[in-house]
């Protein structure tokens, strides 16, 4: 029948039937259902996935960083296999790379797994398997160090202060030198007061010009232009310090003050520059405060170490030229010189390393417990060892000085004065008043070696041209002008410091800097040379510098997990 014939009550039942939705709820519930099903199922399989993935990451991690350690002697492949065997997660391990040994120095081990998770719901939408991957490195490598104590034993520096140091710096040897088999690890100790000492065989590299006296003056004045550089030229020309003390004074009057025939007017560490214990100049040079050259033998360091003996002034920007020279690549040949004699292990051939060597470490720790000490040295008209001076010696061991002007009326014609006697003389004291026997002729590092500068502008110049307190006195400060000059000012010291410690920065040298209660100019200068503000070190008392330098000891070694 045509739908426009159709009655009307069938017709408006067909358009109800065709507008109600009653029946669809169900299929749209039956949707969600399954939608929710997929999801939370595809989400128990990822976490079963992650699960497995942790376990074997963990697993991966573990046997890496076993076998790559150096102390393990067992073979490292088979050390990896066994942790993932034991965790049952052998079939997941796809391979383990050795890289290096023990013997190199460094180990590297690499291990990757790939395993398959067979899914409970995601199959729903097509994933029947999820992969789960691992991979983990892990390496210890000893890497070359080379590391440089650059020590303050200066005059504050004595007592239980230095015995402080001794125990401390004794600990990091042990702790740095421990597992050093091969020799990886070397040290080298600079102490340092108003100077720094050199051994023998260590001042013939250098181009030091001036006199070698018995004494054995193996300190330079290193001139300010060559702070420039990290180096120290083994070819220019570097005046050696002259063994004299320009710092003690003396006892004035108008009256004869003996010297002391101990040397040096019997001042203990009265030459507080380059022999630092030197009270006999006769004796020769001591050995305490000598550059000790880098090393491994943690005995030999710690015996060094102990024998330090604390005296003079502060000159932290010497100490840290002399430990940036010796691990600057500049000094190799010096280094190989003194390896061929004997003086360093063959085992350092090649070092000082080129700066930015990816496999050597420099490290610099400088301590101090002061600041700079601006101090003299002796002029240059007084260091000749071949012109001899007009100062003459007896017999007996007293002196005459000759004075071709500036006398007084009271000597006449004599132009030998005799400071023991208080008497002009025509010639030269013998040793006794018979005029026998054979006086002398000194050059000044003969008289240098035997006297302080005040003593003797006293006592040859004061006492024999001045005929009153103020006469005397301007004779003597005049005298002591001629016979000294200033090595360096404190804002000088203080710039070429921070000359080297830049230098060491830039060159990838990493320093260390402890201030041992150190005043506030020493402290700022420390805290401005450290590489940064976490390798800086305030200390004071036993504990604190045990613990600076265990601190630094600590960071110098490490494991390292690379994923």
């Amino acid at each position: 029948m045509p739908l426009l014939t159709m009655p009307a009550n069938a017709l408006r039942a067909a358009k109800t039937f065709c507008t109600r939705e009653d029946g669809n709820i169900a299929t749209f519930s039956i949707m969600l259902f399954s939608l929710m099903v997929m999801c939370g199922g595809l989400a128990v399989d990822l976490m079963r996935v992650e699960s497995t993935r942790t376990s074997l990451q963990q697993t991966l991690d573990r046997c890496t960083l076993a076998s790559a350690a150096l102390r393990q002697t067992l073979d490292p492949e088979a050390v990896c296999r066994d942790y993932v065997a034991k965790a049952g997660l052998s079939s997941f391990l796809q391979n383990v790379t050795v890289t290096g040994s023990a013997a190199d120095g460094s180990r590297r081990v690499q291990a990757r797994a790939m395993g398959q998770q067979n899914n409970i719901f995601a199959p729903m939408i097509g994933l029947n398997t999820f992969p789960v991957p691992a991979a983990s490195m892990a390496m210890q490598s000893v890497t070359n160090i080379e590391i440089v104590l650059v020590l303050d034993v200066s005059g504050s520096m004595s007592g239980e202060k230095i015995a402080n140091l001794k125990t401390a710096a004794a600990a990091f040897v042990d702790t740095v030198t421990a597992n050093n088999q091969d020799e990886r690890v070397s040290i080298a100790i600079v102490p340092y007061n108003a100077q720094v000492n050199m051994p023998d065989y260590l001042i013939s590299k250098y181009n030091a010009v001036g006199p070698v006296t018995a004494a054995n003056a193996n300190c330079l004045e290193i001139p300010g232009p060559m702070f420039a550089s990290p180096g120290i030229s083994t070819t220019a020309a570097i005046r050696r310090a002259v063994y004299a003390d320009t710092a003690y004074g003396t006892t004035g009057g108008d009256t004869y003050t003996a010297f002391d025939a101990t040397g040096n007017g019997g001042a203990d560490n009265a030459f507080q520059f380059c022999n630092p214990r030197n009270g006999n100049a006769q004796t020769g040079a001591l050995t305490e405060n000598l550059i000790f050259m880098p090393s491994s033998d943690a005995v030999a360091l710690k015996a060094r170490i102990n024998a330090l003996y604390a005296g003079g002034n502060t000159s932290i920007a010497l100490g840290m030229k002399w430990g940036l020279n010796l691990i600057d690549p500049g000094t190799r040949p010096v280094f190989q010189s003194l390896i061929t004699e004997g003086h360093i292990t063959n085992a350092f051939s090649g070092r000082p390393y080129d700066y930015g060597n990816p496999n050597a470490m420099k490290v610099i720790v400088l301590m101090t417990d002061g600041e700079h000490v601006s101090h003299r040295i002796i002029a240059p008209d007084y260091r000749g060892a071949t012109v001899g001076t007009e100062v003459w010696r007896g017999t007996d061991g007293n002196y005459s000085i000759r004075h071709l002007a500036g006398r007084p009326s009271s000597a006449g014609s004599n132009e030998f004065w005799v400071p023991h006697r208080s008497e002009w003389r025509a010639g030269p004291w013998t040793g006794n008043t018979a005029n026998t026997g054979t006086p002398t002729r000194l050059t000044w590092p003969e008289v240098w070696q035997n006297q302080r500068t005040s003593w003797v502008a006293w006592q040859f110049y004061a006492r024999a041209l001045g005929t009153d307190d103020d006469t005397r006195l301007n004779i003597y400060d005049a005298t002591m002008s001629d016979f000294t000059d200033t090595y360096a000012s404190v804002n000088a010291m203080n710039n070429r410091l921070q000359q080297s410690c830049n230098l060491a920065r830039n060159n990838g040298v990493v320093v260390y800097g402890i201030a041992f209660e150190a005043p506030e100019n020493g402290r700022n200068q420390i805290r401005n040379c450290s590489t940064t503000i976490s390798q800086y070190f305030e200390a004071a008392g036993p504990d604190e510098i045990a613990t600076a330098f265990a601190g630094i000891a600590a960071q110098i070694s490490q494991l390292r997990l690379t994923q």
